[in-house]
């Protein structure tokens, strides 16, 4: 049915703006996830003038886009814990503790990870 069709394209548009809403909204809201987008945007950079094999390309899309995207999470988690428990209980204060330890860590493993595909280019550039 063509009408159906079009209520689906309708509901998929606004999905989309809806998404596009809250990435606009942390952006404006967290530190971090800003800071993140600025590193990716020199992460990409470095992709574009590196000739990176495919699957280095695809390992560094992946890294970057999930540290965002646990960001993202990250501030959906607190913006929730806040609505269902006052901001100083302490049980909120260790799920936020640990939604950040989970951001902070795959960062760590990213930045580690890049490193070791980023080191080659980097040396040969310099040498």
């Amino acid at each position: 049915n063509i009408e159906e069709f079009f209520m689906n394209l309708k509901r998929l548009g606004n999905s989309f703006q809806d998404a596009w809403k809250g990435i606009v909204f942390v952006f404006r809201n967290e530190q971090n996830f800003r800071i993140q987008i600025f590193v990716s945007f020199l992460v990409f950079l470095l992709v574009w003038y590196f000739p990176l094999s495919k699957g280095e390309l695809i390992v560094i899309i992946l890294l970057v886009f999930f540290v965002l995207i646990l960001e993202l999470l990250n501030s959906a988690v607190e913006r929730l814990a806040d609505v269902l428990k006052p901001r100083l209980s302490y049980q909120i204060k260790i799920v936020k503790d640990i939604m950040a330890a989970i951001v902070f860590i795959t960062t760590i493993a990213s930045v580690i990870i890049g490193g070791i595909i980023f080191w080659p280019y980097l040396v040969a550039l310099f040498v």
